[in-house]
């Protein structure tokens, strides 16, 4: 599940992982919200600067920076694992993720935040509870 990128540590990063055959596996409140708890758990074993993410029902999008140190491969990895194994039901993952690099992050976190309204899940991105900008969750504050 691990996949070679060069390095991109201290770039802001919007990094977008998909479900296999984009299932709607996370349309599932419980699975939504441990895949965040999940997110939350691997950047403690792997810290990093999360400045927003939003959790679809057939992907998942993360506004990130990855110090010096680390690898945004090794995090991707420790999420998609801790996903499929905690909610026990096998491979859910495409093999790959995608990587932009990113100049403008303000517009990159728009655009995160916007994916619910965009899909017509809710009418204002505060109101999708499996993302940033409905306020519930911890992230970095954007400070460009």
């Amino acid at each position: 599940m691990t996949q070679r990128h060069p390095i991109r540590n201290g770039y802001t990063m919007l990094v977008t992982t998909n479900v296999k055959n984009r299932e709607p596996l996370f349309k599932n409140d419980a699975y939504a919200r441990e895949a965040i708890e999940v997110l939350y758990r691997s950047l403690e074993m792997r810290p990093a600067f999360l400045y927003g993410f939003v959790i679809m029902p057939n992907h998942c999008h993360f506004l990130i920076q990855v110090p010096e140190e680390g690898s945004i491969s090794t995090i991707m990895n420790r999420f998609k694992m801790g996903v499929s194994h905690s909610l026990g039901i096998g491979s859910i993952w495409q093999s790959r993720f995608h990587i932009r690099l990113i100049r403008n992050p303000w517009k990159a976190l728009q655009y995160i935040h916007r994916n619910p309204v965009k899909a017509k899940l809710v009418e204002k991105a505060e109101d999708y509870p499996w993302s940033s900008a409905s306020g519930k969750w911890d992230v970095m504050e954007l400070t460009w």
